[in-house]
């Protein structure tokens, strides 16, 4: 079986061929006839890019396969950072998709290409927004940066179980961690999100004290879209609940994950990209990771230290939306 390497592999050496000298035929003035193209895929795939790019392997998620696997498409840069560069994918509905190219020290995305190398080797390409990209045929290219996968990971993390059992110790040790000790979980605040007994988080926590599914649900109307960001805080709450939920086997998980989708059209291209895979239950390596260490796979001290380091707030939310979800399934499914 031929690999998506094996496909840009001779794409990239067609790409950065120097142009052919003409042979003795021609410099003598016969008529010379060119060799057909093997198809006009092919010759989308293979075309000579503006400028030579410089080919550089990453371990892809299957996440973006298909993207990546697809025909060539159009793209363009959302953001260009030391240690990411995120593209906006046109799709043959006309809607938006979003692919990430990551270094190795970045947050394991879902949606991303990651590098072999860190951030502080300025692998990554500046670009200003809006500038031109393309994904497909097996690469990502963006400016002088030709991506391929060497490798693939899955972000949706395999548990013991459709809906496995949590140690309780672990739980415990989240909460702790999340929340602090001796303190209420109403007083947990995130920066940027309404704060008080009125606020969205404070909501959030009654729904689930009430095991109130349609509660927590209405929730996500005043967080989607709430906080600065590519991704707002709010967001990240629940796309941590959504994605909990789905790998925790809740059975009204596809029911909660059409509810928050259908609000995403408020908030940043990427963090609806996000919302999207959470409904999958694809999730970053950092909380794949934490629930790993839930079930007892893994050490989960330094997976939760991980995850709460991610980002401003990224990890804080995303860890306030695992608790929530775990909250509702002992609730609303486990019998009391």
């Amino acid at each position: 079986m031929r690999t998506i390497d094996d496909v840009t592999g001779a794409g990239e050496r067609r790409a950065t061929t120097p142009t052919t000298v003409p042979g003795r035929a021609a410099r003598a003035g016969v008529p010379t006839i060119p060799l057909p193209k093997e198809s006009a895929q092919a010759t989308a795939r293979t075309a000579r890019p503006a400028r030579a790019a410089t080919a550089v392997p990453a371990s892809a998620s299957t996440g973006i396969a298909e993207l990546l696997r697809g025909p060539v498409r159009p793209a363009r840069v959302l953001v260009s950072l030391p240690t990411a560069v995120y593209l906006s994918v046109t799709t043959e509905r006309g809607s938006g998709d979003v692919v990430g190219v990551l270094t190795n020290d970045a947050a394991r995305l879902p949606l991303g290409c990651v590098l072999f190398r860190p951030g502080n080797g300025r692998p990554l390409v500046a670009l200003p927004t809006g500038a031109p990209a393309e994904v497909g045929g097996g690469r990502i290219v963006v400016g002088d940066l030709a991506v391929s996968a060497a490798a693939w990971w899955d972000p949706r993390p395999r548990l013991p179980s459709p809906r496995p059992a949590l140690l309780p110790e672990g739980v415990r040790q989240l909460r702790s961690t999340l929340y602090g000790e001796g303190v209420p979980h109403s007083a947990f605040t995130l920066p940027g999100l309404p704060t008080g007994p009125g606020g969205p988080l404070a909501a959030l926590r009654g729904a689930v004290r009430r095991a109130d599914m349609e509660a927590a649900l209405r929730t996500a109307a005043r967080l989607i879209g709430l906080g600065p960001g590519l991704t707002p805080a709010g967001d990240d709450v629940m796309a941590g609940t959504l994605a909990g939920l789905v790998l925790l086997g809740h059975p009204a998980a596809p029911r909660f994950a059409a509810g928050v989708y259908a609000l995403a059209g408020r908030t940043t291209e990427l963090s609806r990209a996000l919302l999207r895979h959470a409904a999958c239950g694809r999730v970053s390596g950092e909380y794949a990771a934490v629930l790993q260490g839930l079930v007892g796979e893994r050490p989960l001290g330094p997976a939760i230290a991980n995850l709460l380091s991610t980002g401003s707030t990224s990890g804080r939310a995303l860890g306030l939306g695992l608790c929530t979800a775990i909250d509702l399934v002992e609730r609303t499914t486990r019998p009391r």
